[in-house]
């Protein structure tokens, strides 16, 4: 473990709440949207409806309220995005955080506490849409946590700079149609440099990057432990 992974997992001795904390872990469950899922087959998962579908039936079957999971996972949701592709024509697929879906409108806590780095509203189809990034420094060691897919209602009245307290509301989740085209959910990741982005960072890369970009975002699971 390099010295972020270490201090990551040594931040919590048991898991944080990042979503409403009346919402106890034993209603989470695990989700597989990889595209070695079988029952995805015939799922039309770059479709919202389609994807909350079949996230439901998950949450049903497991009699759960969260469905999370997704770091380093090769997924098919990003399909139909343009934005997905880069020049090099290296599809970008594996997802660099870990996604928490749930009702629109659920709280979002802050894990840690932190300052606001920056926010904003990445309203481009396949993107964060609302997004909030907080800076955090223990210990010697700095380090970023990525809040995406909020509501419009989450970034208004921020102050960069303003401190931002351990299980805090930080925000709320957003709407399909805020979020920019997926099942309401959040997407968490956890980002050692961010390289100059400001309110924005890659939450998916292309296979080719995964050395990099698991080096840079480690697991979230460090710190949350769920």
């Amino acid at each position: 473990m390099n010295a972020l992974e270490k201090l990551l997992v040594e931040l919590s001795e048991s898991a944080p709440y990042i979503l409403d904390a009346q919402i106890p872990f034993e209603r989470y469950a695990k989700l597989d949207i990889s595209a070695t899922n079988a029952d995805l087959v015939t799922v039309n998962i770059t479709d919202p409806e389609a994807c909350q579908k079949y996230i439901d039936s998950v949450l049903e079957k497991e009699k759960a309220l969260v469905a999370y999971g997704g770091y380093l996972e090769k997924r098919n949701l990003y399909a139909d995005k343009d934005n997905f592709s880069e020049h090099t024509n290296a599809f970008r697929d594996i997802h660099l955080g870990i996604d928490y879906w749930t009702k629109a409108g659920t709280p979002v806590l802050a894990p840690l506490e932190g300052v606001i780095h920056s926010y904003k509203n990445n309203n481009v189809v396949g993107d964060y849409g609302p997004t909030i990034i907080l800076s955090h420094a223990f210990h010697g060691v700095s380090f970023y946590t990525l809040y995406g897919h909020l509501s419009i209602a989450s970034i208004k009245n921020l102050q960069i700079g303003q401190r931002i307290s351990k299980d805090s509301v930080l925000g709320y989740l957003g709407t399909s149609d805020i979020n920019v085209n997926y099942a309401p959910h959040l997407h968490f990741q956890i980002i050692r440099d961010l390289g100059g982005y400001f309110g924005d960072y890659p939450g998916v890369c292309a296979a080719k990057d995964i050395p990099y970009y698991a080096e840079n975002c480690p697991n979230p699971n460090l710190l949350i432990k769920i």
